[in-house]
């Protein structure tokens, strides 16, 4: 499979989902990061129906970064695409890779004809919010206790293309 991007200065480099073996990577480092443990099954769904909206951020041959996307009819006249997981590896943050894995994701979805796209964060995940906001996300809605912790969660929004606004 095509490496998506290569990092001039670090030599990261950013591939899709390619095997099994790229799920032994992506299961520990999300783990790690996240707040809700995740079962087998709910990488499974993601990553079989959507390979190519999983990317892998590598450092050589270690998995430092990953970002886990679907991409499903909404309504009638809306496709969107949905951010389930992203995660960067401890050692590796603040050096753009987060973003990135966002950017390459939401152009693949583009390429698909994605409208919208959206995720949820925990209200108090600050860089979290931070980074989706510095590449055009929304909070659209505010979800009480959301997560299992009992902590609220903020629906984030990035609308890709013009509607058709209809007055009434």
């Amino acid at each position: 499979l095509p490496i998506l991007y290569t990092d001039p200065h670090s030599g990261i480099y950013v591939r899709p989902y390619r095997d099994e073996a790229d799920l032994q990577q992506i299961v520990p480092l999300i783990a790690t990061d996240l707040s809700e443990p995740y079962s087998i099954y709910t990488y499974r769904y993601f990553i079989y129906n959507w390979p190519k909206l999983c990317l892998l951020a590598f450092s050589d041959e270690e998995c430092v970064g990953t970002i886990v996307c679907k991409l499903e009819p909404y309504s009638q006249d809306t496709i969107r695409g949905y951010i389930a997981m992203l995660a960067v590896k401890e050692g590796y943050r603040r050096q753009g890779i987060g973003s990135r894995l966002v950017q390459l994701a939401v152009r693949l979805m583009l390429d698909d004809k994605c409208d919208e796209v959206t995720l949820e964060t925990e209200i108090t995940n600050k860089s979290a919010l931070a980074l989706y906001e510095r590449l055009g996300f929304c909070r659209d809605k505010r979800l009480l206790r959301y997560y299992l912790n009992g902590v609220d969660a903020f629906r984030l929004k990035l609308w890709l293309t013009p509607k058709k606004w209809v007055a009434s």
